[in-house]
């Protein structure tokens, strides 16, 4: 095979899903047929595959998505890193651009604003060790989530105390510098000074602990960044506080060597390096200390957990930590207690408020064989419970981990804020420059002080700390606050794209109704009621239709007892037929009262109307008589109209599809006042409507419960998995909607438009803020500290814009009966 560019290179891919030989041979003859592949060997015993060829023309994507067409799939690992020592969003640009290159890393995002990587990868061609040494050269630190032995919070709190101590002896040996800076204003001149703080060698003693123990930090970023040739915020503080001490330094040693004459001594710029460093550490306390409150979700989620556990092990009551509960387990959990892990029943009968799960204040009864989750609360009664799931098996684990996740992703938009930031540097240091050289030879000529104190200024105004911010902070603020209503967005792109969303298409069954029949309807002809009921109840029993076990349910909640059937026949399409104490009892259609020449022609109209209402309608007749019917019906939620009417209000289409027929599904929708109906249609042929939607320009969510929806919410722009809370489908669908309230489809959307037009916001600030800033510093209308000052303010005002999404309350429904 001809080859050409580069020299051939080789690579390892781990497959999964081969069961012989023979599919080892067919993933080789694939990868072989690629373009600019010369040499590809499969190994079915250690399901590798090795692969020579020519990175020009082809690349590793190609060869998985080879693999994948061929009915296979390739082993990849996911790795999070911590990263320390990051100061801009520059940094984050710059470690994801080198992780993207190492041979093996599929992908990498290395989010600033919560100073974390995320790395998919091949684990044959690269390990965690290698990134973290990757990172450790570009002068940052690398730590695995998984090999942490601090607590995040408490390495965030190790950090804020350095940077407080860092400030505290930055500003006490600033302040004599700043009063010193009072002198060259002449309206301030009646204001006190004292003589030792204008001696420039005082000066130099205050200014050099402050540039190169304080200022340590921006050198060290600023070495690293140069050396891996990139740039970063470290950069132009380092050149802007060092272009004026070392200026002063000289004009220091010029005053000295001429005897010192002069009262004063000349007018120096040590205040200009030492302010602008304490105003640039105090921005950036104030950046962490906000950006700590952006995971208050997550805290406030790991805070639900129960600390410790009571187990039976041999026959004893041991309290143990959480942690060192295991599967199998025997749990007691007393009154007031939280259930500290999920699992079954096994003894006992208690409420359990699980509105942390759910959003329903009102607590759930639990009996033995029941399922109960971690972090809820057990009300009232002792429970002996068998641990199911521990650890990260638990619904709270999962949903902390989606949270995390979604706060550790990109959305879209913020591609354009990394671009920015990674070009940005370099442009802002040729601008200084140019300011300097403008200043010094046309503007004011030869006047070198200000000229350089001019470029000091925009190098310092530029510092693209707020772009960096602009998006995640909002990101993790949004996702946070999501998360408290019960709405797990998968990542940052969903959170983005839900906003897009102006067509809702609604499954009806467990999504609009309840997904559980329930007994509505009773009329009986010739008999008494409860007698009635009990024949038809009795021969329902054996059973196992959903809607037989609607009308058991009925019956027996209107404490009616029920014998065993003699005789059991279930016939499918008409109904059944049983013996109940020596009496013939048929239950079903028309259909199966016109086979048995029975005549139920009364029942007509009141079957018509029933049917009309989205019920369905069961004939019975007793000993060759027709005596009654029986109405079954899945009743819809208590919310749905409510969040169907709040929907609209917000501008949403919304569609109901179903399997029913047309006259049922009408009936509900009229019930939730959904005027466009999809009847009738089969589960394949529902991603097919979501498509024809899509033809039409409509921007499609399709809301089901995650399983049997799965065609559609894949094909949907954003798919919707609706659920209890624990029962989650969280991988079938985009967003998660915990509860099985319709109101959290409405949460979702007016979310993400909220957390976008934040995102928004703080794009326009941070990007205005520095294209107006730049040109005013190099117009020479900023002093350098004052410049200093607002880009401190820039990155702080961004952080605590997005913060205003964790306060955030959500618009009440048509009803007012919810308010986020």
């Amino acid at each position: 095979m001809e080859t050409y560019g580069r020299e051939q290179e080789q690579a390892s891919l781990q497959i999964t899903g081969m069961t012989c030989a023979a599919c080892a041979n067919r993933i080789e003859k694939g990868l072989k047929k690629l373009d600019g592949v010369s040499e590809a060997n499969v190994n079915f015993a250690m399901e590798r595959a090795t692969v020579t060829y020519d990175p020009d023309r082809t690349s590793m994507d190609h060869m998985e998505e080879a693999v994948k067409k061929l009915g296979y799939d390739t082993a990849k690992e996911v790795v999070d890193l911590d990263i320390t020592g990051m100061y801009c969003a520059a940094c984050a640009v710059k470690i994801e651009k080198t992780l993207n290159k190492m041979p093996g890393v599929k992908s990498a995002n290395v989010n600033f604003a919560m100073e974390t990587a995320r790395v998919e990868f091949n684990p044959l061609e690269v390990n965690a060790g290698d990134m973290e040494k990757r990172i450790d050269k570009l002068g940052y630190k690398a730590t695995p989530k998984r090999e942490q032995t601090a607590d995040p919070a408490e390495q965030r709190s190790r950090v804020i105390t350095q940077q407080k101590r860092k400030l505290l002896i930055s500003a006490l040996l600033s302040l004599p510098l700043l009063w010193s800076m009072v002198s060259h204003f002449s309206f301030l001149s009646w204001i006190w000074m004292p003589e030792l703080f204008m001696n420039p060698w005082f000066q130099l003693a205050l200014a050099t602990p402050v540039q190169f123990y304080i200022g340590r930090q921006f050198y060290k970023g600023a070495f690293n960044a140069l050396r891996n040739k990139s740039a970063n915020m470290d950069v132009l503080v380092s050149l802007g506080t060092s272009a004026a001490y070392f200026y002063s330094l000289y004009l220091t040693i010029e005053w000295a060597a001429g005897g010192g004459s002069l009262h004063h001594g000349p007018e120096m710029y040590y205040e200009t390096s030492a302010v602008l460093i304490t105003l640039v550490i105090m921005g950036k306390l104030f950046e962490l200390l906000a950006k700590g409150r952006t995971s208050e979700a997550i805290k406030t989620l790991m805070g639900l957990q129960a600390k410790n556990a009571v187990v039976i092990r041999n026959g004893e009551e041991l309290t143990v930590p959480v942690e060192e509960v295991l599967a199998g387990d025997i749990v007691l959990v007393k009154p007031g207690e939280k259930i500290p892990v999920d699992g079954l029943v096994l003894e006992g009968a208690s409420a359990v408020n699980e509105s942390m799960l759910t959003g329903e204040s009102i607590p759930v009864e639990k009996k033995a064989g029941d399922s109960v989750f971690g972090a809820t609360v057990n009300k009232n009664g002792r429970l002996k419970i068998q641990a199911t799931k521990v650890g990260r098996e638990t619904a709270l684990a999962q949903i902390i981990k989606v949270v995390e996740e979604a706060q550790g992703s990109k959305a879209p938009i913020q591609r354009v804020a990394d671009v920015i930031s990674g070009i940005f540097v370099p442009i802002v240091v040729g601008i200084a420059l140019l300011t300097f050289v403008v200043w010094y030879f046309w503007v004011s000529p030869y006047d070198f002080a200000s000229a350089l104190e001019k470029a000091i200024a925009v190098l310092v105004i530029a510092c693209p700390c707020a772009l960096g911010l602009a998006t995640p902070t909002s990101i993790m603020a949004g996702s946070g606050r999501a998360a408290e209503l019960g709405v797990l967005f998968k990542g940052g792109e969903y959170l983005e794209s839900t906003h897009h969303i102006n067509t809702v298409i609604l499954d009806k069954t467990g999504t609009v109704t309840k997904g559980k029949p329930e007994l509505t309807d009773v009329l009986t002809v010739s008999m008494d009621e409860r007698e009635f009921l009990r024949l038809a109840g009795s021969a329902e029993k054996p059973s196992e239709h959903p809607l037989a076990e609607a009308i058991i349910d009925g019956i027996k909640a209107r404490g009616i007892a029920l014998t065993e059937a003699g005789e059991f026949e279930a016939i499918p399409g008409y109904g059944i037929r049983a013996v109940v104490d020596g009496r013939e009892v048929l239950a079903g259609t028309r259909k199966l009262m016109e086979k048995h020449g029975i005549l139920a022609r009364d029942a007509e109209s009141s079957m018509t109307k029933l049917e009309e209402e989205g019920k369905t309608a069961m004939l019975v007749a007793v000993d060759g008589r027709y005596t009654g019917l029986i109405a079954v019906a899945d009743t819809i939620k208590e919310s749905s109209k409510a969040a169907v009417g709040r929907l609209k209000g917000l501008g949403i289409q919304v569609v109901m599809i179903t399997g029913d027929n047309e006259r049922t599904a009408q009936a509900i929708a009229r019930q939730a006042g959904i005027n466009e109906v999809l009847a009738e249609v089969l589960p394949e042929g529902k991603a097919a409507e979501v498509k024809k939607l899509q033809s039409l320009g409509k921007k499609v969510a399709m809301v089901g419960d995650g399983i049997n929806d799965a065609p559609a919410l894949a094909q949907a722009d954003i798919g919707m998995a609706i659920g209890t809370g624990t029962d989650v489908a969280m991988e079938a669908a985009d967003v998660t909607l915990m509860r099985g309230d319709l109101n959290s489809i409405a949460d979702s959307i007016e979310m993400s438009r909220k957390t976008m037009r934040n995102i928004r916001q703080n794009l326009f600030w941070a990007l205005g803020y520095n294209t107006l800033g730049i040109p005013v510093a190099a117009l020479g209308l900023l002093a350098p500290w004052i410049a200093g000052a607002a880009m401190a303010l820039s990155s702080v005002s961004v952080v605590l814009n997005a913060l205003r999404l964790q306060r955030m309350k959500l618009q009440m429904n048509p009803k007012g009966e919810r308010a986020a």
